[in-house]
């Protein structure tokens, strides 16, 4: 018989290139066989299990295709191409939650495909077609069956309920604090903190036209109250903040920078510092509060980042809002409006943008994060007093 190999042969190599030969002549028993024998003598190989599915598909064994891909995939979870094979074979098979689940595991490895092959672009193409088609008919079903449950939740639960939900059908990531300085355990990291930890909001919101006013007949003429805010030490390497340093792209006017007043610009701006004064800042010294204008420019990015600690709760008060800016805190997008306040946990993922062609301007201000009890914030105050007294913390915390 052409291509045939002694019965008693094991070498995997031979009976797989026996197996490669019938399969070309169409004799797709005798492929079969010899990869089965190929298998036997190599399990952990799994191009073997692979061409064993090309022959058992051949031969009409839809069964038998399935098993030896599973196979491969038992002995790599890995292999990309058994991955592929069977998400195609489940789909074939009109087994569409089989085929999900396979194509979702063929998504996630393609990810990792660097180059990704130009003939597999429109195999994933489809597969992320029907993904997106499954997906759908998921999220179908569950608005059918909790219906417009937002509506019946207070605000913190309805967001998260609604974050879950998201996030269980793959629409949005769930985020986690990343602290550059100083992690404070167990506390929630959620990305916009209820505005009910705040109930000082409507007193800050009712000064919005005066703190604008101080804050435009400041920008009128700032002298060196206006600065970038992006002040990289000298040396360091090339970053996503290197366009935005010593740019007044992203420019600031401080009233409070690390605890320190900065009495110039808060003399300037006494409404503002009226206002500043009445809500319950944290004060840590060296360190806190810090209360700036944030002045960004037409057409400018800042880059996604994550602040120093997740002690603290930073606030906007938007002053002046064109159309075309946004804001997001982890997977929530928002749009500033102008007197609205909001807080946010800046450890958390986070970016801005202006594209417009004016400049947008907030206030931008912190405060103790509002799960901390009082002792903690007491805790917190007294390990950077002791720390500096140490006369060896360097961390800004």
């Amino acid at each position: 018989m052409n291509g045939a190999v002694p019965a008693a042969a094991v070498d995997p190599v031979a009976l797989n290139s026996a197996g490669m030969t019938a399969l070309r002549e169409g004799r797709y028993a005798d492929a079969a066989a010899a990869f089965t024998r190929a298998v036997a003598a190599d399990p952990a190989a799994t191009a073997l299990w692979r061409n064993l599915a090309t022959a058992k598909r051949s031969l009409g064994d839809d069964a038998g295709e399935l098993a030896a891909l599973d196979a491969a995939i038992d002995a790599d979870r890995r292999d990309f191409m058994a991955w592929l094979r069977k998400a195609e074979l489940h789909q074939r098979l009109n087994d569409e939650p089989q085929a999900f689940a396979a194509w979702q595991a063929v998504l996630q490895l393609a990810t990792h495909l660097d180059p990704l092959p130009d003939s597999l672009a429109p195999v994933l193409a489809e597969g992320r077609r029907f993904s997106d088609a499954c997906s759908s008919r998921i999220e179908q079903r569950i608005t059918h069956d909790l219906g417009t449950f937002s509506a019946r939740m207070d605000l913190p639960g309805s967001r998260r309920a609604r974050a879950f939900v998201d996030a269980a059908l793959g629409k949005r990531k769930i985020y986690t604090n990343e602290c550059h300085g100083l992690h404070y355990p167990f506390l929630p990291a959620d990305e916009f903190f209820d505005e009910a930890h705040f109930p000082w909001f409507a007193d800050i919101e009712a000064s919005t036209e005066l703190i604008r006013a101080e804050m435009e007949a400041l920008l009128a003429s700032p002298g060196d109250a206006l600065r970038p805010y992006v002040r990289m030490e000298k040396g360091s390497p090339q970053s996503k903040w290197s366009t935005l340093d010593q740019s007044l792209a992203w420019g600031a006017c401080f009233l409070w920078e690390y605890g320190a007043p900065n009495q110039p610009v808060l003399d300037r701006c006494p409404h503002t510092a009226a206002a500043l004064a009445r809500i319950p800042q944290s004060h840590i010294p060296g360190r806190a509060p810090t209360a700036f204008f944030s002045i960004l420019n037409p057409h400018t990015r800042i880059p996604p980042h994550t602040g120093v600690t997740n002690t603290r709760a930073i606030i906007h008060l938007p002053l002046v809002v064109p159309s075309g800016c946004g804001f997001r805190v982890g997977g929530e997008t928002r749009e500033w409006q102008v007197g609205k306040a909001f807080a946010f946990d800046d450890t958390i993922e986070h970016e801005a943008w202006n594209d417009s062609d004016t400049h947008r301007a907030v206030l931008i201000f912190d405060v103790w994060n509002p799960h901390l009890t009082t002792a903690e914030q007491e805790i917190i105050c007294g390990y950077f007093s002791a720390a500096d007294a140490s006369g060896f913390n360097t961390n800004l915390g």
